[in-house]
């Protein structure tokens, strides 16, 4: 697996009473390197080197 970007404990604490599958949080990591992909991709289209929430 590559970096992690959340926390799996966190993820347990925001879901409460709900089980979390092992594999949720290897999915939630990958969405989360994809989107700050896209971030950087976006910024870069815009002439810029700052992250921002409106690349989201």
């Amino acid at each position: 697996m590559s970096d992690l970007f959340i926390v799996k404990a966190k993820v347990k604490e925001i879901a409460q009473d709900f089980n979390v599958a092992a594999d949720f949080s290897d999915a939630l990591n990958e969405k989360a390197k994809q989107l700050i992909l896209d971030s950087i991709n976006r910024a870069k289209a815009n002439g810029r080197r700052t992250l921002m929430t409106r690349d989201l």
